[in-house]
């Protein structure tokens, strides 16, 4: 009794809270990253005043929210304001526990053989927060910013899941564990399914409410959208579990597409046997390239927010509905047919070719353009 006490349950929580904190200082870290890396893209300072190069900023921040006077808009439906800024945390921190962050058993929380439909599942539910925290502000620029959340977030789902199909199909499992092992026996899933990773990255910012597609929350067109009657801790908490979502959206692409806690292909290279075989260094090893692989993602997040504009909402919607969509079924019509016909291993050179010319055409020196002179007659 004891020893499945500690296997079903002691075990698990213990490993879900040093999760759960290391997470949590993701988070406040990437509040102070995002700013200084702003600040050096687009050559201004960021937080410079509190601490080395503003390091304790991530200390103020939770103590200013916390002192903050809270206000609460008279005319609100209080009931579904307070549960605005809670509903798209949990769902975040529940699904931390599905997450693999290493070779397990140790470095995974819990192992379930329909683990990414479960995350699907409860992330999905995040946008209910949003829309019920626009809604009970009672607010005309909250409202917009929620009804801009539903159309989006309800819009970008579509191509989310639909691009995990391809991976499901090659894959043959809902597993993340058995997803991973595949790619490292054969190649990570991002070359024979290059046009899933695209769409699924293109569909979790958008998920993540994150430039260019920040449309609920435009501070130009709705002052700050979903939460402009939110202030101190409730507005914390909308931070928060965007933070959290970014984490977790990160966790998957890397999980999916790009090997998860392995640094191999075709056998060879730091496999989980090779992890294993070092024993609980080889497990911190793997989830050192783990948390190394969603840093980069996490860092692709605030490039893109100091690089592109945000789209009008009219191209938000078309391209989720006219592009991403018809995309992801074609991508998966054409993997059935390469697992009919047996060449999967096709697709690696597909994904090869394609990444090679998206390469060539993104560094192709620029033409100097032709400068005419005139002269005076």
């Amino acid at each position: 009794m004891n020893k499945a006490l500690m296997t079903y349950l002691v075990w698990p929580v213990a490993k879900f809270l040093i999760a759960f904190i290391i997470v949590q200082v993701i988070v406040a870290a990437m509040n102070w990253i995002e700013r200084r890396l702003l600040g050096l893209m687009q050559a201004r300072l960021g937080p410079n005043r509190v601490g080395p190069k503003g390091l304790l900023q991530i200390i103020a921040d939770p103590i200013k929210f916390i002192l903050k006077e809270d206000i609460v808009p008279s005319s609100a439906e209080k009931v579904a304001y307070y549960l605005g800024p809670m509903l798209p945390l949990l769902p975040a921190f529940v699904v931390f526990c599905l997450i693999p962050y290493g070779p397990p058993p140790t470095f995974t929380v819990t192992r379930v053989n329909v683990g990414l439909l479960l995350i699907l599942a409860l992330t999905s539910t995040a946008v209910y927060g949003i829309i019920l925290g626009g809604w009970a502000s009672n607010n005309k620029y909250s409202l917009m910013g929620g009804l801009r959340s539903a159309a989006q977030m309800v819009s970008y789902e579509v191509p989310f899941g639909l691009s995990i199909v391809g991976v499901l199909m090659i894959t043959g499992s809902l597993d993340l564990v058995t997803i991973v092992r595949y790619q490292e026996i054969n190649a990570w899933n991002f070359l024979p399914q290059i046009v899933a990773c695209f769409i699924f990255l293109v569909s979790m910012n958008a998920e993540n409410n994150r430039t260019p597609f920040d449309l609920p929350e435009a501070e130009s067109e709705l002052v700050a959208g979903y939460h402009t009657e939110y202030s101190a801790m409730k507005f914390a908490f909308f931070m928060l579990g965007e933070y959290s979502m970014m984490i977790v959206n990160s966790s998957l692409i890397v999980t999916l597409f790009f090997g998860g806690w392995t640094l191999g292909m075709f056998g060879f290279g730091l496999t989980t046997e090779v992890l294993k075989g070092m024993g609980l260094l080889g497990g911190l090893i793997g989830a050192t390239i783990f948390f190394v692989k969603v840093m980069l993602f996490l860092l692709m997040y605030v490039w893109f927010r100091a690089t592109f504009p945000r789209f009008r909402f009219d191209q938000l919607m078309d391209l989720g509905w006219k592009f991403m969509i018809p995309l992801a079924l074609a991508n998966i019509f054409v993997t059935g047919i390469f697992i009919l016909l047996g060449q999967e291993r096709l697709m690696y050179w597909i994904g090869i070719v394609t990444i090679a010319l998206a390469a060539f055409y993104l560094f192709k020196p620029k033409r100097a353009a032709a400068q005419k002179v005139v002269h005076a007659s």
